[in-house]
């Protein structure tokens, strides 16, 4: 069997009291693309950190192709390439300038560092910009010179956190494409966070974070249908009461979410005309939809992804 990309065997972080991964265990096999998410305080900073050999976990371990990255974290970043959140480029210095120098940081030099900085600049679809002083790009444009930045010593595993965040649609378009190449071409595994079910749905598995746990992990199309059914979401004036009485008169189980009271049903739609004439003048809206992502953490957890500050 190949070597995992990435193996984690009940990781904790604690600070102070808090807990901010608590016994998080999973695998990345190598060639894929695999998401982390989970809303904010969920852990997928944390731990992104401890992959990235920038914080020490209070117990577990972590390897990166088979090397543990507490005692051999110098081994593991010949391995990764990494993309923060935050922009990690000299605005002053033009693209160009700043691949040249990230290759210096990586012992690349003369006709192999120019080689390869071409190489990537022509990847990213930034050949003519070469010039151009990051502080006059696009948000699109500066994430794409970050990824050839994380790919200039031809790392195994690329590291993304929340990739997208601040980008447009077309940019993130463009974004995923780029990525979905470097897995394709490269063989690059790609492990990337995000609290955008949207971004998740890039990924070929999820694992879903939430107060420093595992809550669900597998490939998105699995964890929606996993639900088994449609779901419903009904509007009533009085969306306890509603509650109640459609569990009792057809047997199935009904959640408030608010003003809505919520049912998981197969065939939902030929559930919906039997509920609007069970409780005529009752109902004020009804809509039926395919399971999200946001579904599946609902029913792991008993919360919305976005239920507080996301």
């Amino acid at each position: 069997m190949a070597t995992p990309a990435i193996e984690i065997e009940s990781l904790v972080c604690a600070f102070g009291g808090r807990r901010a991964l608590g016994g998080v265990s999973f695998n990345v096999a190598p060639g894929g693309i695999v998401g982390l998410l989970g809303p904010n305080g969920s852990g997928k900073t944390t731990l992104f950190r401890v992959l990235s050999t920038l914080l020490a976990p209070t117990s577990g371990t972590a390897h990166v192709f088979g090397h543990d990255v507490l005692r051999e974290a110098a081994r593991v970043r010949r391995h990764f390439g990494v993309v923060f959140q935050s922009p990690s480029l000299d605005r002053k210095l033009t693209i160009a300038e700043n691949l040249r120098h990230q290759a210096d940081l990586y012992g690349l030099t003369g006709g192999a560092a120019k080689s390869r900085c071409a190489e990537l600049l022509e990847r990213v679809r930034l050949t003519e910009c070469a010039d151009s002083r990051v502080e006059a790009l696009s948000g699109g444009m500066a994430r794409r010179v970050e990824i050839a930045k994380g790919l200039l010593h031809r790392p195994r595993l690329l590291l993304l956190d929340e990739p997208s965040t601040g980008l447009d649609p077309g940019a993130r378009r463009d974004l995923w494409e780029l990525l979905s190449d470097v897995r394709r071409v490269d063989g690059v595994t790609v492990f990337f966070t995000t609290h955008l079910m949207e971004e998740a749905e890039r990924a070929d598995r999820l694992v879903i974070l939430d107060a420093g746990r595992v809550v669900a992990d597998g490939a998105p199309e699995a964890l929606r249908s996993s639900i088994g059914g449609d779901v419903i979401r009904v509007e009533s004036d009085n969306g306890a009461a509603l509650r109640d009485d459609i569990a009792a008169r057809f047997g199935c189980e009904a959640a408030l979410e608010g003003a809505f009271v919520r049912i998981e049903r197969p065939r939902g739609h030929e559930f919906v005309p039997m509920l609007v004439e069970a409780f005529p003048g009752r109902i004020r809206a009804v809509s039926v939809g395919k399971p999200t992502l946001d579904d599946v953490f609902l029913r792991r957890t008993g919360h919305h992804l976005y239920d507080d500050a996301d």
